[in-house]
């Protein structure tokens, strides 16, 4: 869209993203599908079509695998600024809905049954990951952004005793592994995004570890 319509990529990835996340929502009222389903069909449909679409414009000139894959050096001040507002506004808002997006993820029919807009809250929760996918796509990548939203918090999820305390380590285990794997793509010129997914993955692998060997041992 942002190469179509000559405007910012973030722009179009946002955009885009916020259509997907409408009619994914819509199509899960249906019932026929899964969620998991519904969303990988949409989300890897619409990336091939924006390949094929970008196969078409002969005149354009993109650095594709910087957006599949991320490319810290392309992020410019601009981006920046659309990062760090971006991340902003995504915090409050979700602090703001926090125990009613809480209660419609655990228990739908509950919240329901309390009078909670179920179809509104699940939309914005939808919108504002894809808020969060179009923030980190110049450094993670597309194809790997799935990955920073899933590692981090299955790492939390075995530390954590209420969900409260699961959204901060998850939080804490992302910065972490964005920033050390910054820095392992720096002294080792490798890739950033796929390095910072190789942090999360070690990060997850070490709590893993962790548990397991907390149960090998029992309860003390």
């Amino acid at each position: 869209l942002g190469a179509a319509f000559d405007l910012d990529p973030l722009i179009g990835v946002t955009a885009a993203g916020m259509a997907v996340a409408l009619l994914l929502t819509l199509l899960q009222q249906q019932r026929r599908l899964a969620g998991d389903t519904l969303l990988g069909i949409l989300a890897h449909s619409s990336l091939a079509l924006g390949l094929v679409a970008l196969g078409f414009m002969e005149d354009m000139r993109i650095d594709l695998l910087g957006y599949l894959f991320g490319d810290v050096l392309a992020v410019s001040v601009r981006d920046l600024v659309f990062i760090w507002s971006g991340g902003i506004l995504l915090l409050a808002l979700l602090a703001l809905a926090w125990e009613r997006l809480l209660l419609v993820t655990l228990h739908e029919e509950l919240a329901f049954a309390e009078g909670a807009p179920v179809l509104a809250l699940r939309l914005f929760l939808v919108m504002l990951m894809a808020l969060a996918v179009a923030m980190a796509m110049k450094i993670v990548g597309i194809l790997l952004i799935t990955a920073m939203l899933i590692i981090p918090a299955a790492a939390a999820r075995m530390l954590s005793s209420t969900p409260e305390r699961m959204a901060i380590l998850a939080a804490l285990a992302g910065m972490l592994a964005v920033t050390l794997g910054l820095l392992v793509s720096f002294r080792a010129d490798t890739a950033a995004g796929p390095t910072i997914v190789v942090v999360a993955l070690a990060l997850f692998l070490v709590v893993q570890g962790r548990e397991w060997l907390r149960s090998r041992r029992g309860p003390s």
